[in-house]
């Protein structure tokens, strides 16, 4: 190419030789039949021409070239080309004229074409210079960049060169043939066009290959065919992400978008997302489309939002004081969508009931407490908060509870507590002993209780409905032993050999059974037991017990006399005084003088035998002294002389 670039004749040459159809000197001539061809891209071009040569010369090789021919540069046969050697066929018959067939031209192909002629002669070598020039053309729509609906628009099929065979020219619109007719008009007339002539347009010449590339036909118009488009065919439920597409035919395509809900406008663009639907955002949409041509609304669309029940709440009624024995109904009240037609109510954590009503006739106190209901749809379910059904009734169930349950003992601080079952609480309470009102108020208190506070009480609970007593309970107050004494069961003469009698007297709760018998001076009991036979002299005590505490006795004296080898007991109390003293003394002397002077009589004998075992020392001595008296008068006289 650079070669020929450097060798190329000058132009006026070159100008020259395309002028003129053929060339004669000195015997030769090439004549090119046409000069000039103009063939579609992808056909079939024959070119032709006829030749001359010098007598005498002998036709060695005849070739078609492809210009720009160069001084110089030895020229190529095109059929041993491989551009064109598969693409080229000779038609001639090499001695006269030698026309060719060059199929399939490509835009590449454009030149001049040159016929070659060798003979055998040194000087037989000979071009037709004028050659054949080939314009390789292809076909293009000319086509008004923008026209709105309604115009009338020509369309023409052009090509860089008049095509040197008779064309008839075929449209297509979108790929199809737009008409069966074919003519040489090249042009394609729309009338009054319409928005369905809007497409990709491209024209071609009957009998060859080759399709125009295709220009698009734009036809503008308003917004039309304007509908809303959802993403969510089917439920809607709270919380989930919508989104409504404006739907629009129009050209060119509307930029301009607007949304209303009900008559207020709710958003712009062509699309119109909302996330986290509630059911507020319930309603009919429609979107309002625009371009420079006009504008359009789209039908309405309506979102249904679905929801699971929410504001669950009861009513009761009636709505003032519930009264044992009234009948009450609970109202289930929820907002949802679809309506929730499952109810279930809840007392506590017990299922009680079903469906949006709940009656309860002739109510009690056991029906009191918290109830709430539970609303169901196929989205969900929602509790409500709970409602008190608090049920009024006069006092029952009333007892008394004592602060310990243990025993109580003198000198504790008791309280008694009236637990009573009512409502309203009762607030007024009284306390009975016996028959007898000894307090008020739910409390009770005896602070440093004593046995006189032994005893049954009982509380009376009041409220604005009734009263009710409680039973009785009693109060046993436990107490240690007091005013321990010592009672002895006989006194007077006892005999060598016999013993007195001791009794331990003393009170306390519960009883004492635990008695100790002690001699004054002495570390250890001697006795045990509430009796104690004394079997010699001395000053005895008795101590009570019981698991509350203990207390002694004041002592007692037992006394001992020996006469005749027997023992003579005389008792005399701690704090007697001189006077039993005496008296004791005389009678010890006179039993004691009668016992052995008169032994041998039986029936004195008898006497003192019963003497001995009197319980009543006093009216012994009485009886004994009469009959002393009157029997002995004398010998009684001497004996208290010598007292």
């Amino acid at each position: 190419m650079l070669m020929w670039v450097r060798m190329a004749p000058p132009l006026p040459l070159i100008f020259f030789l395309l002028m003129i159809h053929g060339v004669s000197s000195a015997g030769w001539s090439v004549r090119y039949s046409p000069s000039r061809i103009c063939a579609l891209k992808d056909s079939t071009v024959i070119m032709r021409c006829t030749y001359k040569y010098p007598t005498g010369h002998q036709i060695m090789k005849v070739f078609w070239t492809k210009g720009p021919i160069q001084r110089g540069v030895k020229l190529q046969d095109l059929s041993k080309d491989p551009e064109y050697s598969q693409r080229l066929q000779y038609l001639g018959d090499k001695q006269q004229n030698s026309n060719i067939r060059l199929s399939h031209v490509t835009l590449k192909d454009s030149r001049m074409y040159y016929f070659r002629i060798i003979t055998d002669k040194p000087d037989g070598r000979y071009t037709g210079d004028s050659g054949v020039n080939l314009t390789v053309t292809d076909l293009q729509v000319e086509s008004p960049e923008r026209v709105t609906e309604g115009d009338s628009v020509t369309l023409r099929c052009k090509s860089s060169c008049a095509l040197t065979d008779r064309a008839t020219f075929i449209w297509y619109r979108n790929s199809q043939p737009l008409t069966e007719r074919r003519d040489r008009n090249n042009e394609l007339l729309l009338q009054s066009v319409r928005r369905e002539d809007s497409g990709r347009y491209s024209c071609a010449v009957d009998g060859h290959t080759h399709i125009s590339p295709d220009v698009q036909l734009n036809v503008m118009y308003p917004p039309r065919s304007v509908s809303v488009l959802i993403n969510e065919s089917g439920v809607i439920v709270e919380g989930d992400s919508v989104t409504l597409n404006c739907i629009s035919d129009s050209n060119p395509p509307a930029l301009n978008f607007s949304w209303i809900k009900g008559g207020t406008i709710v958003g712009s663009g062509r699309i119109f997302n909302i996330s986290k639907i509630s059911s507020d955002d319930s309603g009919e949409y429609k979107c309002k489309s625009i371009n420079e041509h006009g504008e359009k609304y789209s039908d309405t669309v309506t979102l249904n939002i679905m929801y699971p029940p929410r504001s669950v709440s009861v009513s009761i009624s009636p709505s003032g004081v519930i009264v044992e024995g009234d009948s009450v109904t609970l109202n289930c009240i929820s907002d949802s969508n679809p309506p929730a037609l499952n109810f279930s109510w809840i007392k506590g954590g017990t299922i009680v009931g079903s469906g949006r009503i709940f009656s309860i006739s002739k109510i009690s106190s056991d029906d009191s407490g918290e109830y709430k209901c539970k609303s169901i749809n196929e989205h969900g379910e929602k509790y409500s908060d709970n409602v008190t059904l608090n049920v009024m009734y006069p006092p029952r169930n009333v007892s008394v509870l004592m602060s310990g349950s243990g025993v109580i003992k003198e000198g504790d601080s008791v309280t008694l507590n009236c637990i009573s079952d009512s409502n309203p609480p009762a607030l007024n309470i009284s306390w009975f002993k016996g028959g007898t009102i000894v307090g008020s108020g739910r409390i009770f208190n005896i602070s440093k209780i004593s046995s006189d506070d032994s005893g049954e009480y009982k509380c009376k609970s009041i409220n604005e409905h009734g009263e009710k007593y409680s039973d009785t309970v009693t109060l046993n107050i436990m107490y240690p032993p007091r005013n321990v004494s010592v009672l002895m069961s006989g006194s007077g003469v006892i005999l060598e050999g016999d013993s007195v009698t001791l009794n331990c007297i003393s009170d306390s709760n519960p009883p004492a059974l635990n008695f100790s018998w002690f001699k004054e001076n002495e570390p250890s009991a001697v006795g045990s037991g509430q009796s104690f036979s004394a079997l010699q002299s001395g000053r005895f005590y008795c101590q009570a017990h019981n698991q509350h505490g203990s207390q002694r006795s004041d002592a007692v004296t037992v006394t001992v006399h020996h006469v005749a080898g027997g023992n003579v007991i005389v008792i005399t109390a701690a704090s007697g005084g001189l006077v039993f003293i005496i008296i004791f003394v005389i009678i010890s002397v006179i039993i004691l003088f009668i016992l052995k002077k008169q032994r041998s009589v039986k029936a004195e004998d008898h006497t003192v035998n019963e003497a001995i075992n009197c319980s009543d020392c006093g009216r012994f001595i009485s009886d004994l002294q009469q009959r002393q008296m009157s029997e002995r008068d004398q010998q009684t006289q001497s004996l208290c002389s010598i007292v």
